[in-house]
């Protein structure tokens, strides 16, 4: 099978784990690991988040006294595309000596009148409590929003339209390469009427470029791991409940936030409804046992 793997950012920096690097090499370590019993047997495609990372270098480049101004979004992503890449393809190399895997920096077309950028959803960067967001809010020009107990960041998502390097993702694939790409949705970029980019102030949901990428690969599965290990009906209430199987559109009718669940859900929806193939969200613990349908939430196409 042809599998795209995308890799929650939650995955890579657990929640409330400091951002250092020895503990993010080391969760990379483990999620590699956890890829050897797929890879063993199928083709990957392998993303990735990069939400609290991106967030720690906009910090670190707005508080820089050196520069006149912070970095935007766009190269802030393609550096830690680069680091969590390089992390990502060395543990795969580590773990699967026998097999060639290359990280490959990818861009990402969307629109510059797609509502989002006038409607911020997508969380970025640390934690704080009420009180210190709406602090950092007024003295960076940010906007700040609840995220599940605590506050944090929320940044521009558009919509990927079109992954650039699509065409030689496919070629290295279909060579028997592993690729690691498309990290935080792609770095985001708007195409203009003579063909030339240029990068956005934005993160993309890389569950949404996940789901485009695999339909337009002929991906036989889109698998969604994260840090939970199913999708959960009033997650974090004593009456939760894990959805084991459901249609595309009897998941969306849950309404599951834009900012947490909601994005994996619709990728995981688009795919099953457009290609008729497996969509799954679940733990990276338990990457083949959601494949498999054995753990995790399978989705299907909405009947009719």
């Amino acid at each position: 099978m042809r599998i795209v793997v995308a890799l929650g950012g939650n995955a890579l920096l657990h929640r409330g784990e400091r951002p250092d690097a020895e503990p993010q090499r080391r969760n990379v370590l483990h999620a590699a690991e956890a890829l050897v019993s797929l890879a063993g047997e199928h083709e990957l495609i392998v993303t990735h988040g990069n939400g609290p990372q991106v967030g720690v270098l906009a910090m670190e480049s707005a508080a820089d006294p050196m520069l006149s101004r912070p970095f935007p979004l766009d190269p802030l992503g393609a550096e830690t595309h680069g680091l969590i890449g390089y992390w990502l393809m060395q543990s795969l190399h580590n773990v699967l000596p026998h097999r060639r895997v290359v990280a490959l920096l990818t861009q990402c077309v969307v629109d510059c009148a797609d509502p989002a950028f006038t409607h911020p959803t997508k969380f970025v960067g640390p934690t704080y409590d009420e009180a210190a967001a709406r602090a950092l809010a007024t003295e960076r020009n940010w906007v700040v929003a609840p995220d599940g107990d605590a506050w944090r960041r929320v940044v521009a998502s558009p919509e990927p339209l079109e992954v650039v390097e699509e065409s030689v993702i496919r070629t290295l694939t279909d060579n028997g390469v592993l690729v690691v790409c498309a990290g935080g949705g792609g770095v985001p970029v708007l195409r203009h009427a003579d063909g030339t980019l240029e990068g956005v102030e934005a993160v993309i949901d890389k569950d949404l470029t996940a789901a485009l990428l695999a339909e337009r690969l002929g991906a036989d599965a889109l698998l969604l791991l994260t840090d939970v290990s199913a999708v959960e009906t009033n997650y974090g209430h004593a009456d939760s409940s894990p959805i084991a199987v459901a249609t595309a559109e009897e998941l969306r009718s849950f309404g599951f936030a834009t900012g947490s669940m909601g994005p994996k859900v619709e990728a995981a929806c688009r795919f099953a409804d457009r290609t008729g193939g497996v969509a799954a969200i679940g733990s990276l613990t338990d990457a083949a046992a959601v494949l498999a349908g054995a753990a995790g939430t399978r989705v299907i196409a909405s009947r009719g």
